[in-house]
């Protein structure tokens, strides 16, 4: 779409990392962690303006969790803390969403909180798996999933709370034996669940939520969407989603 970092690209006239970094102040979140790569000075120059950032730079591209990997020694100044990991170009979360995601992480126990979503048409992305009593069994992606998983329809958005002790031993743990060689925060709560921690995954984000920006097409219906809820603030007759 462009040769900017994808997360400067402009939705609606802003970088779509300015809607993810408004939800979070909104939410009440006391630290940001940004990591960049590609075209890094841009980013910061663009965010100078925010208070409560920090900035790691991923030298290397090693996988989404390599990105949390190299954020290991500004996390170690907050051991005690719930870490929320979200995309930076995810711009329709909403600040309500990560609320309840931080209350029900902190009523709830677990070492780890998915927020996801139910899904009409799931393709593309990480289902979640869940046993026969309904708890986490796993995430499966779309290229690795079996018929019967593949109707499932409650995903994985990439939005994540971790106890802060308990990420950075699974961490410390994650290997990159793979077709990619990389290193996948996916396989994170999997390493926690081992470990003999608690893992939840709560449906509790809107489906538009789940929108994402890889295309013309898409970065359109993200800003249809947006406009539309810009639109229901005035007119509470519009539905949502």
């Amino acid at each position: 779409m462009s040769d900017l970092p994808k997360v400067l690209v402009p939705v609606l006239g802003r970088p779509m990392i300015e809607y993810v970094l408004d939800t979070l102040e909104q939410a009440g979140s006391v630290q940001t962690i940004v990591v960049v790569g590609y075209r890094a000075a841009d980013v910061q120059v663009t965010l100078a303006a925010r208070s409560k950032l920090a900035f790691v730079e991923q030298r290397e591209q090693l996988g989404t969790g390599h990105a949390v990997q190299v954020c290991a020694a500004e996390l170690k100044r907050f051991p005690d803390a719930a870490v929320l990991v979200v995309a930076g170009d995810s711009p329709m979360l909403r600040a309500e969403s990560v609320q309840r995601v931080f209350q029900e992480f902190q009523s709830s126990g677990a070492a780890c909180l998915l927020g996801t979503a139910h899904r009409d048409n799931p393709f593309g992305l990480g289902r979640i798996v869940r046993d026969a009593a309904g708890n986490f069994a796993g995430i499966v992606e779309e290229k690795d999933a079996s018929p019967d998983q593949k109707l499932i329809t409650e995903v994985n958005l990439s939005c994540y709370l971790f106890n802060c002790g308990d990420l950075l031993d699974a961490l410390s743990q994650l290997g990159n034996n793979n077709a990619q060689r990389e290193f996948y925060l996916t396989d994170v709560p999997a390493i926690l669940q081992r470990a003999g921690k608690k893992i939840v995954a709560l449906p509790v984000l809107k489906p538009s939520e789940a929108l994402s920006i890889n295309t013309p097409v898409e970065l359109a219906a993200v800003e249809a969407e947006l406009l539309r809820q810009r639109s229901k603030r005035y007119d509470p007759g519009v539905g949502d989603e």
